[in-house]
């Protein structure tokens, strides 16, 4: 039983849940039961065909999500072991097979509905965090977004590490909760946010500014690094382009650039993707990194699953549990 489509086009009309018969496990695969996966905004490009990646139709979303081993032929997995799939994942399903080498196995005493979520926000913040330009210690981190799921994995990494959060949001009641999550400071992403967070960082600017909504909330954040600071973009919730003045080039020397998690996958030798996805869900595992949720759905849910997305009161993220 899966989700899948097999035309391009808006979500709740072009998904359906079908039905394969069980595939045979070839050498080196292990089939898995999933236990639980979520609706990222990825998923829905996808299925509108706008993403990065095109898929082959008939396709099944589902970019990442947590699975139990029910059989393996792979010498590195047993019945039992929890995993997630480090490859593109096809996870809005009950069952899939996948090659062993692909799947990272999950230390024991984590929340399969957390792990679910391991591989997308979490990494992407991470990596964010460790590819660019390290702050100091003590030294900030500026950010947008900072109630998505990525920016509330900054916030929470950045503690662990030892950094401070400086992070701009869009709506006053989300201020209380993101201090509550560990947030150093939040202001309202709007006009006079530049000189208000000028006058709390005086000259300790921050060097790593990390972007997901493009237009001018990403000019604010250029305007708040420190000279020689980095400006990373990596969504464009607002769909507007960037607005780079040249005097930010030129004399401040700040250097921008772009991050998708996909290509780091891609390109990553496997000792480094399996050491970032250890330290993640050890952290995870303690605690110390959590992601909301708003609901879980089975499959045949699915259009409620995908009304939830778009209600003003949601909490976290909406998963499927096949």
């Amino acid at each position: 039983m899966k989700l899948s489509f097999s035309a391009c086009g808006v979500p709740a009309d072009v998904l359906g849940l079908t039905e394969d018969p069980p595939a045979s496990l070839p050498d080196g695969f292990v089939r898995l039961k999933v236990l639980a996966s979520p609706i990222n905004p990825a998923d829905l490009n996808f299925i509108e065909g706008t993403y990065g990646v095109k898929p082959e139709l008939p396709a099944t979303p589902g970019i990442e999500g947590c699975a139990e081993v029910t059989e393996s032929l792979h010498e590195g997995f047993s019945p039992g072991d929890r995993v997630i799939v480090l490859s593109r994942g096809a996870m809005w399903a009950r069952e899939t097979i996948f090659p062993g080498d692909v799947l990272f196995k999950l230390p024991e005493g984590i929340d399969p509905l957390q792990a679910s979520m391991l591989k997308v926000n979490p990494a992407t913040a991470f990596r964010m965090l460790h590819g660019f330009v390290a702050p100091p210690p003590g030294g900030w981190v500026v950010q947008n977004a900072a109630n998505s799921g990525v920016g509330r994995c900054v916030i929470q990494i950045c503690k662990v590490l030892g950094w401070r959060t400086l992070n701009l949001v869009r709506r006053p009641e989300l201020m209380t909760e993101l201090k509550n999550l560990g947030a150093d400071e939040v202001l309202l992403d709007e006009g006079d946010a530049v000189d208000a967070a000028k006058a709390l960082l005086g000259d300790d600017r921050p060097v790593l500014a990390l972007n997901a909504v493009g237009g001018d909330s990403a000019l604010r954040l250029m305007n708040l690094l420190a000279e020689g600071g980095s400006h990373v973009t990596y969504g464009a919730m607002g769909r507007k382009p960037l607005k780079v003045p040249n005097g930010l080039l030129i004399f401040k020397d700040i250097s921008l650039h772009g991050f998708w998690m996909t290509k780091w996958l891609e390109n990553a030798r496997l000792p480094e993707v399996h050491r970032t996805y250890g330290l993640l869900a050890q952290l995870m595992a303690d605690g110390k990194l959590d992601v909301p949720i708003d609901s879980t759905h089975p499959l045949g849910d699915f259009s409620a699953a995908l009304e939830r997305l778009e209600a003003p009161d949601r909490q976290g993220k909406v998963l499927f549990q096949p």
